[in-house]
C-alpha cells in the first residue's frame, strides 16, 4: 500500500511542477527559442526535481526494495501518461490517438524519454539508499 501512496504523491509533485514549467516552456520559451531547445531546457530541472521528490518520499514511506520503488515510478509514470492524454484532448482538443502521434516529433520524444527516466528514479534512488 504504501508504494501505491508514493507513486501517487510522486506523481502529483512532478505533475504539478511540470504543469508549471510546462505553461512557461509552451507560452513563453518556445515561441522564442523553439520547442526541442525548449524542452531540453525544462527536463534537467524536472530530472533534478524528480530524484529529490522520489529520494524524500521512498524515506516517507518507506520503500525498502527496488522492486517497490519500480512499482511507485511505474505507477507514477501510469499517472502521467494518463493525465497527459487527457490534457491534450480537454485542453488542445487532440485526440488520444492525435496524442500518441505526437511523440513522432523530436521534443516530444526528448521529453518522453525523461518521464522514462523519471519512472526509474525511485528505482535507482533505492539502489543508492
Amino acid at each position: 500500500m504504501n508504494r501505491a501512496k508514493a507513486g501517487l504523491a510522486y506523481w502529483g509533485i512532478i505533475f504539478a511542477l511540470g504543469f508549471v514549467l510546462g505553461t512557461i516552456r509552451t507560452l513563453w520559451l518556445a515561441p522564442m527559442i523553439g520547442l526541442l531547445p525548449a524542452t531540453a531546457l525544462e527536463l534537467p530541472l524536472m530530472l533534478a526535481a524528480s530524484w529529490i521528490a522520489a529520494g524524500w518520499l521512498i524515506r516517507r514511506f518507506g520503500i525498502g526494495t527496488g522492486g517497490e520503488a519500480l512499482a511507485m515510478g511505474a505507477l507514477a509514470f501510469a499517472l502521467l501518461m494518463l493525465a497527459e492524454c487527457a490534457l491534450a484532448v480537454v485542453l488542445a482538443g487532440q485526440s488520444p490517438a492525435q496524442w500518441l502521434a505526437g511523440f513522432g516529433e523530436p521534443h516530444a520524444l526528448l521529453g518522453l524519454a525523461g518521464q522514462v527516466v523519471f519512472a526509474l528514479i525511485p528505482w535507482w534512488r533505492a539502489g543508492r539508499a
